[in-house]
């Protein structure tokens, strides 16, 4: 029986030696490998933490301890080693295992976790929850060195430094968020990864002058302070410990022996701790280790879908060359919103901030004030964290921010945290803000040079991950506020559809079909056209009802007094945790098939009359 086959929880575990756990790390990693392979997933991330993950459930008693990983997307050693190891075979699967942590599907998951920059606050919040009933068990945060490019960081140890409360942060130190790091942080923990080899070689140095016979102790007295000043010229002022954490570091986080020894030392520890764990994402995989960025996130089965960062990619590149007055912004994302050619091209006009979107969207209203046209692309999912400095230093300033939403709609296996079904809601609540849908690559690319010369306000561009290669044809040209009828209804019945997965849904519907190229503001104009009495009007979206387009439509056929049946389709105001876009729509009854039996029984009813 291999040691993979033995270990289906933490207490088995623990019946494990040193080298035994070594050995069922590597058959661990091979595990990962082969499922992510076949299935998908953040391959790299994970590969860098199997060691860490195994050293903490070694010395911890979680599920009674709390282990809070930021992110969530590398706990894949996590929940092998927690009783799924047989469902990680369908990991992100909606009949597997989610790929973050998920309090629904486990007891050894304290809370789910699916955006950056998060632990630190909810460890605290468990820490302080804790204190309060009286227990006593651990709080465990372990957060990437990615993370501290996001402002609640700062703020969360502000508090914990503040607060004295017991809890330990590990940080997982690979110099990487989903590409490699940005900015002054990154810079300041290279510093302190100097701390390590400092030790080793202070360590080394004083063996070896204590071995001069005679001498030997007085030249150790006499160095002593030669060796302080070094140490400050190498490790600078370590910021943690200002704040009142007590600062540990930095340990090899693939030497499981040293992990789990510093673990044990630390546990007993009534004040705030970080441990600083040096790791390299991908570790054991030698593509992997060569190219994280690329194995950041494994595709698994290739999708038969063009993709609309690539339209992003091409067509910013060719404005950036004719204008140069644009400017693109990443939050973290270069590679997988479409911004890396712009930034090989035009470098001093491409800024990635970091996991940082509440700094990107202000950062941009500044651009915009001074006469430049800010491109921030970002996904759906994250855009949420900026949604007060969209109202307060973008709306009523009235700048011509550009977004351009990526994965917006329902996006498959990444699941609950990741889902864009909100932002038609929000972004509609937003005074100015313009919001555009194209229905296939040649609309995008047609929104993209329109919105060149838009000068208004924001503006918003949202759209799934890809699109039906059949949809890319030739697009009307863009004017604003109007809707594309890409076929009249001969029967009274008209779909206004947005987004290309709505728009091929009703292709093959008897109906009139729309394509609501805005969402805001509408086509007041085509909705008095199609609006006759007795005329059947329905509305598809991928989002959720509350606020969405639907029920802008509605609202406006009910200004106009017309007389016309309405039904929408969209997300039921719950949370969404479907693993496929399938699944997804289905669940929410967003089909073929329904909106086919919508259409007939209306034709049928209209007949009987």
């Amino acid at each position: 029986m291999t040691y993979l086959e033995r270990v289906n929880s933490p207490d088995d575990l623990k019946k494990l030696t040193i080298s035994e756990l070594k050995e069922y790390a590597k058959e661990v990693r091979e595990y990962i490998v082969k499922v992510v392979e076949n299935r998908g997933g953040h391959l790299a991330s994970n590969l860098g933490v199997v060691e860490l993950t195994i050293a903490m459930h070694y010395v911890f008693d979680c599920p009674r301890d709390k282990f809070i990983f930021d992110v969530g997307h590398q706990s894949y050693t996590h929940k092998i080693i927690t009783g799924r190891r047989d469902a990680f075979a369908r990991l992100r699967s909606d009949d597997g295992i989610s790929g973050f942590e998920n309090m629904s599907e486990s007891e050894y998951d304290a809370f789910t976790t699916g955006h950056s920059s998060t632990s630190l606050s909810v460890g605290l919040g468990i820490a302080r929850a804790r204190d309060l009933s009286g227990d006593d068990y651990n709080v465990v945060s372990v957060i990437g060195d990615g993370a501290f490019t996001g402002g609640m960081v700062y703020e969360a140890l502000n508090d914990i430094g503040a607060s004295h409360a017991r809890m330990i942060i590990i940080l997982n130190d690979n110099a990487m968020s989903i590409t490699r790091n940005v900015g002054a942080i990154s810079s300041y923990l290279g510093k302190l990864r100097l701390s390590r080899r400092y030790k080793v070689l202070k360590t080394r140095f004083k063996r070896g002058i204590n071995g001069i016979p005679l001498i030997g102790g007085a030249l150790v007295k006499a160095t002593e302070k030669i060796k302080s000043a070094v140490k400050k010229q190498v490790l600078s002022v370590r910021m943690f410990e200002q704040l009142g954490i007590k600062y540990y570091g930095a340990f090899d986080g693939h030497d499981i022996g040293e992990l789990v020894y510093v673990l044990n030392r630390v546990k007993p520890t009534n004040v705030p701790v970080i441990l600083h764990i040096v790791t390299r994402k991908g570790s054991g995989l030698y593509e992997a280790e060569c190219d994280p960025v690329k194995y950041h996130g494994v595709t698994g089965k290739v999708d038969n879908v063009l993709k609309f960062s690539d339209v992003v990619s091409s067509s910013l590149a060719d404005m950036g060359s004719r204008d140069n007055k644009v400017v693109c912004v990443s939050a973290a994302m270069l590679p997988s919103t479409g911004l890396e050619r712009f930034r090989e091209l035009f470098p001093d006009r491409c800024y990635d901030v970091g996991i940082a979107e509440q700094h990107a969207a202000a950062m941009c209203a500044g651009i915009a004030s001074s006469g430049y046209k800010p491109y921030f692309a970002v996904y759906s999912t994250f855009l949420q964290r900026a949604f007060d400095q969209l109202i307060h230093d973008v709306s009523i300033n009235k700048l011509p921010v550009r977004l351009l939403i990526d994965r917006a709609g329902a996006v498959g296996s990444d699941g609950v945290t990741h889902q864009g079904l909100y932002d038609l809601s929000y972004l509609n609540t937003i005074p100015g803000m313009c919001i555009m849908a194209p229905r296939c690559g040649k609309d995008l690319k047609k929104m993209l040079e329109w919105s060149l010369n838009y000068n208004e306000g924001p503006l918003a561009i949202r759209y799934p991950k890809g699109y039906a290669e059949s949809s890319d044809e030739e697009t009307e040209d863009i004017a604003y506020g109007k809707w594309e009828m890409l076929r009249d209804s001969d029967n009274g019945v008209y779909v206004i559809a947005v987004g290309p997965n709505m728009v091929e849904m009703a292709r093959g519907a008897d109906c009139g079909l729309i394509s609501a190229r805005f969402v805001k503001p509408l086509d007041t104009e085509c909705l008095r056209k199609i609006s006759n009495n007795g005329n059947l009007i329905i509305t598809m979206e991928e989002n959720v009802g509350s606020g969405g387009f639907g029920e802008s439509v509605l609202h406006e056929l009910n200004v106009m007094g017309a007389g016309c049946e309405f039904e929408s389709f969209a997300f039921n105001d719950e949370i969404c945790d479907c693993r496929s876009i399938s699944s997804a729509f289905e669940k929410n009854g967003i089909t073929r098939e329904r909106l086919n039996k919508k259409i007939s029984d209306f034709i049928s009813n209209n007949k009987k009359i």
